[in-house]
């Protein structure tokens, strides 16, 4: 643990996008990008904090291009909870190399590449000191990783939901097309909900509302805001909260 540096959480959900994997390329795998949020992640462990991260599938997969050309829905997102899989082990591999202990559970089984997500057995590992990757949604079709960001965070007992993006933040209006949007730095959730800010899917939001579960929305490739939002500096990135 960095002494110099107290974090102001104990444990994180962390839900990262396929897409961050992907790199440059914007689909498949990047080693580069892997290896990239790897060392980030690493930067957290560091702090001491324990981390759990959901990541999405769309960098392989996207069942809604399936369905647009009559595949059955359930079957499109299974494959896509498959991706998930395969994104977490391509990143477990890549905090394994830059020394963080990591486990990969998923709500699919398959026991011969991953464990079986069991709540009591992710808590165990965290408390160990070795980053959870919690892959295949909940298993269920129909139902997004954002809503499995939000189930698994209530589960594991943590602190905050840590949505990572490319934007530093949730914005009035969109700021590539609006030089006036403003950054938001503290939201409610009814603010959010009245406003119709772009957070998380309706149903993941709504979960972390009922559930008092606070969501910080920042940029994961900022140089600083990460390990910033993890001392507390609401400065960066987007809170939301019961307010």
């Amino acid at each position: 643990m960095n002494d110099a540096v107290q974090p102001h959480y104990r444990r994180i959900l962390l839900k990262l996008s396929g897409e961050a994997l992907a790199g440059k390329e914007r689909f498949g795998i990047d080693p580069d990008a892997a290896e990239e949020i790897a060392r980030k992640i690493q930067a957290v462990y560091a702090m001491g904090v324990q981390v759990g991260v959901v990541i999405g599938g769309g960098n392989l997969w996207r069942g809604a291009q399936g369905i647009d050309r009559g595949m059955n829905r359930s079957t499109a997102d299974h494959m896509g909870m498959i991706a998930t899989v395969m994104n977490g082990l391509a990143l477990q591999d890549a905090l394994e190399r830059v020394g963080v202990q990591t486990r990969v559970q998923t709500a699919i089984a398959m026991n011969s590449v991953a464990e079986p997500y069991i709540r009591l057995r992710a808590i165990r590992h965290l408390e160990k000191g070795r980053v959870v990757i919690i892959a295949g949604g909940t298993g269920n079709p129909y139902v997004t990783t954002d809503t499995a960001a939000a189930l698994r965070a209530m589960e594991i007992g943590a602190e905050l939901v840590l949505k990572a993006t490319k934007v530093n933040g949730v914005y009035s209006a969109d700021p590539k097309k609006n030089p006036d949007a403003v950054r938001f730095s503290t939201l409610s959730y009814d603010e959010v909900l009245t406003n119709r800010y772009e957070v998380m899917d309706m149903t993941a939001f709504t979960l972390c509302q009922e559930n008092n579960m606070p969501i910080l929305v920042l940029n994961f490739w900022s140089d600083t805001d990460l390990i910033e939002a993890i001392k507390g500096n609401h400065d960066v990135g987007t809170f939301i909260s019961k307010g």
